[in-house]
């Protein structure tokens, strides 16, 4: 008998679906006509131990048990889905041909193998194990995978990175949390102080962000404009502004702006009624072909901007629409490309897209499905690929606001790759005005492209006609009555969700060390794809973060918290470190223990550390979760908190950790 155990019950039956039939149908499981069982997990049926499970002393938080450090690490079965878990271990003795069918990510890998560890799989049938691998639950798509299984061996290092990252976050998130709250509570604040490998350098971004705004004082600034006619006697055509020569230095702050309104008035003076000469007019043709389809982190990003959506409630449509609807493929993706035979399928995806958006059908005859299309590259695909509709057609599912609305942003996306580039020309022309220079230029679309299939907003981005006149070098034209602006500098802007996650995806620019940053690759972030959304609402959650209408502020909590942290656990460096350390575990080109052991001699030193920290008691914001959801949406997987709050999807006995011990 061959089983197929897959990560969810709704991917279960979506494999379940393409067997031969009839079925039936069993507590946990549905047998195909040919044998096949098809079973499932319900996430994590594991969970990593609680302190207690290695000595009872544990349940107590004190300071002298730490650091805590499990001489062999234990799982335990989770008290809600115990009830799978044993009908999983009847079915694999049964069987004698397994298939892994968790989601093509490294929890997806480590949630099926931690299962077949735990009920002690002979090695033979453990190690000749299969890895079914499903992005799209339609099933034409699910018959195609089920064609192409794979060694399940291949995979061991995606479910050590799981592993390594799991049992890290664990001991930092467990021993630094403990040793907080404990210094918390010794200067009388009754809150535990979460502390995690992601969730605390996340906290620090906002933090640090608040206060360079509170400690920004604006400034006025000037710029000059010269009213530029093409002769003295014809009516104004543009405005061209000066560029400050190097002799205005002393008059500038480091952007270059103007500060001393004499210089500005001055040089308004010097310009009034003089002739202009055009020292040079450049038209530059420019084309830029369409943005990649979207990852999950891209599809977040842009989806906060457009539609004004968190970054979870983003997660959570995008699983309905994969579960649920099966209208898009696997939604937790890092990648934005595709496998190149994918290409043949795009005639029928776009056919599907319109029938769910039968507005874009005009636009969509103009595509070019046969082209070639940069999206489609098999070398840069891994477990997953980009987010993309499927060829599912509209049905009797109805789709709710939020999903109808991310489906069509997704959709756009996809069908923007048939589409020719954007081309556009760069026009400049400079000027000198009483021995000034003096700039104007702007940006003119000369075809659309894939421009057309966006949003009117993302159309109108593009840029209008060039109102610039076309001149020559070395024309004479006038400068009339010039225009001097008071501006004023403008303090950062808040965080929103769109632009906090877009920090977490490309972290690079607020690491510290050089090296580090010289070689974080533009995937490298704090979290992963999957866990980006929760560790954001789990921050809300903890009352460390408020929201301000769209804009994310620290509360006092979370200042106060930041404020007392060593430096280096409120950064983004180390946690930068471990992502790509995990990356290269996956890739074989790190062993587990290489990043284990230099781990828990760092994990000492912060314990000690903090267990010497004063920490300034602040009162307690309001609420139980000052960042309460104002949206539900389909079931997802779970970020950790507390104990493994730092990158673990999935770490979910971290709540329970959080609590403050009895006694």
């Amino acid at each position: 008998m061959r089983l197929i155990i897959a990560e969810k019950p709704s991917l279960g039956r979506a494999i379940a679906e393409v067997l031969p039939k009839p079925h039936s149908k069993g507590e946990g499981f549905v047998r195909a006509a040919n044998g096949d069982v098809v079973s499932w997990c319900i996430g994590h049926l594991l969970e990593q131990a609680e302190p207690e499970a290695y000595d009872p002393v544990f349940k107590q938080w004190r300071a002298e048990h730490l650091p805590i450090i499990p001489p062999q690490w234990q799982l335990q079965p989770k008290s809600q889905t115990r009830k799978q878990l044993s009908v999983l271990r009847g079915l694999v003795k049964e069987a004698s041909q397994l298939v892994h069918a968790g989601d093509p990510d490294r929890e997806g890998q480590l949630l099926v193998d931690e299962v077949i560890s735990y009920l002690k799989v002979p090695a033979t049938k453990r190690d000749s194990m299969q890895r079914l691998l499903i992005s799209d639950l339609n099933p034409e798509a699910v018959r195609r995978a089920l064609q192409q299984l794979r060694p399940n061996s291949e995979f061991i290092p995606l479910s050590v990175s799981a592993l390594a990252r799991s049992r890290a976050d664990w001991l930092y998130g467990i021993n630094l949390t403990r040793a907080f709250t404990l210094r918390g509570r010794a200067s009388g604040m009754n809150a535990v102080l979460s502390v995690g490998r992601v969730q605390t350098p996340v906290l620090g971004l906002v933090v640090r962000r608040d206060e360079e705004i509170n400690r920004f004082v604006s400034r006025p600034f000037y710029e000059v404009q010269a009213a530029i006619h093409l002769t003295e006697q014809q009516p104004l055509s543009f405005y061209a502004q000066w560029q400050p020569s190097e002799a205005c230095a002393a008059h500038q702050d480091e952007d270059g702006r103007v500060l001393n309104p004499k210089l500005a008035h001055n040089v308004a003076a010097r310009i009034r009624n003089q002739p202009a000469q055009v020292e040079s007019a450049e038209r530059k043709a420019q084309k830029q072909v369409a943005p990649l389809p979207y990852s999950l982190s891209a599809l977040q990003i842009d989806a906060g901007k457009a539609l004004g959506m968190s970054a979870q409630q983003v997660l959570d449509t995008a699983q309905s629409l994969y579960e649920k609807h099966q209208l898009i493929t696997y939604p937790r993706s890092d990648c934005r490309y595709l496998p190149r035979e994918h290409q043949a399928d795009a005639a029928a995806i776009l056919q599907a897209v319109a029938s769910h958006c039968p507005t874009l059908q005009p636009l969509l005859t103009q595509a070019n499905v046969s082209g070639r299309c940069r999206a489609f590259d098999d070398s840069k695909v891994g477990a997953h690929h980009a987010i993309i509709p499927t060829q599912k057609m509209a049905g009797k599912s109805a789709l709710n606001g939020y999903e109808a609305k991310l489906y069509e942003l997704i959709a756009r996306q996809y069908a923007a790759q048939f589409f020719p580039a954007w081309q556009y020309a760069d026009y400049k022309i400079s000027l000198t005005i009483a021995g000034g220079l003096f700039t104007a230029s702007q940006r003119q679309t000369t075809a659309p492209g894939w421009k057309v299939i966006l949003s009117k907003k993302q159309q109108d981005e593009a840029g209008g006609a060039v109102n610039l006149p076309e001149l020559n070098a070395g024309q004479i034209l006038w400068s009339g009555e010039p225009q001097v602006q008071e501006k004023h500098t403008q303090p950062p802007a808040p965080f929103t969700d769109a632009t906090l996650l877009a920090a977490m995806t490309n972290i690079g620019r607020y690491v510290q060390d050089s090296a580090l940053r010289a070689i974080l690759k533009e995937t490298d972030g704090l979290g992963t794809e999957a866990t980006r959304a929760g560790i954001i609402e789990l921050l809300f959650k903890r009352r460390f973060l408020q929201r301000e209408g769209k804009s994310i502020r620290s509360t006092e909590l979370g200042r106060a918290l930041i404020t007392a942290l060593p430096e280096q656990t409120s950064r983004p460096d180390m946690t930068a470190q471990w992502e790509r350390q995990l990356n290269d575990i996956a890739q074989r080109e790190c062993r587990y223990d290489d990043f284990m052991q230099p781990m828990q001699q760092q994990l000492q030193q912060l314990v000690q550390q903090a267990l010497t920290t004063q920490i300034r008691a602040v009162a307690l914001p309001a609420g139980k979760a000052a960042g309460k959801k104002r949206y539900s949406g389909a079931r997802k997987k779970t970020t950790g908190a507390g104990k493994a709050s730092a990158g673990g999807r999935r770490a979910s006995s971290a709540t329970r950790t959080a609590r403050p011990a009895r006694g």
